[in-house]
């Protein structure tokens, strides 16, 4: 996970757009670090834990790692653990916060608008009940993915994209809400944890005997229920998430080859390239002189 945050100005557009986001992030917070770090968010988003905040839009927050605490004038004290997603409403003092012995990642967006206070009023969320337990949702994760992915590339007509896409986000919390899995999916549950892993591991190779012990399934039990579900082995579903991930980035930046490499995972530029043009059937070089 990469520390990123963006303040998107609003205009009169967006907010007769009727949906809008204003802000988009992520962040890893290390053991017994500050929390936030106000030097890199505007005043108004700045808090202590002490004297807490008020905001005027909808925050949501996705908690993959870590636990923490989540306080505010609807609802006492409450732990947080990774796979929690709470809101934030417009005009309610909270404050939150990583434990210090943990820390935590963490992904959030915030957004407002006409169709989000008609959701609200309709009560499909409510400041009453703010938390939502997703798990390691790889689904989920994979959208808050795109939306800072688009975020920071910001083509012309950008903040329309991302307001669809945190719809979808909340298309999909209320579905996971409403119909949860039954506990006879087990399987299912462990191979998306799984997916969920190798998806925040996308810029570092994988030592999957250790990562199957987060499951708990034993080694060869695991590699034959996640070929089965998702048709590929593991190593390779890795290995393609890396792969697409570098042609998004050959796409839409101006990283060099080397750049991209290392992002993904790659020591070597030479094994990365091999496998990119096995995978695509040209070189990341040829692939982006296509894109120019």
């Amino acid at each position: 996970m990469e520390n990123y945050h963006k303040y998107l100005n609003i205009s009169d557009f967006e907010k007769n757009w009727g949906f809008y986001v204003n802000t988009v992030g992520s962040a890893k917070v290390g053991p017994n670090k500050n929390y936030p770090n106000n030097r890199h968010h505007p005043s108004d988003h700045s808090f202590t834990w002490d004297k807490g905040r008020i905001l005027d839009s909808y925050y949501l927050v996705f908690v993959t790692k870590g636990e923490g605490l989540l306080e505010s004038a609807k609802v006492k004290t409450q732990k947080i653990k990774a796979g929690s997603c709470f809101f934030i409403y417009p005009g309610v003092w909270h404050r939150y916060k990583p434990q210090p012995y943990s820390g935590w990642e963490e992904y959030w967006v915030g957004f407002n608008g006409a169709y989000p206070n008609e959701l609200m009023q309709k009560g499909i969320f409510t400041p009453e009940n703010p938390f939502l337990e997703v798990g390691l949702n790889e689904e989920l994760l994979s959208l808050f993915h795109t939306l800072i992915q688009k975020s920071v590339v910001a083509e012309m007509g950008y903040p329309q994209v991302i307001a669809g896409i945190t719809m979808q986000i909340l298309g999909l919390l209320h579905s996971i809400s409403k119909y949860r899995t039954s506990d006879s999916d087990r399987r299912s549950k462990l191979i998306s944890k799984a997916k969920f892993l190798l998806q925040e591991s996308i810029d570092t190779p994988v030592n999957l005997e250790e990562m199957v012990k987060e499951l708990p399934m034993g080694y060869s039990k695991f590699r034959k229920a996640f070929k089965e579900i998702t048709g590929v082995s593991p190593n390779q579903y890795h290995l393609d998430l890396r792969l697409d991930k570098a042609k998004e980035l050959l796409a839409s930046t101006n990283l060099t080859i080397n750049e991209v490499a290392y992002k993904t995972g790659f020591g070597s530029i030479f094994y990365f390239s091999r496998l990119f043009k096995k995978k695509n059937g040209m070189a990341p070089k040829e692939y982006r002189g296509e894109k120019a």
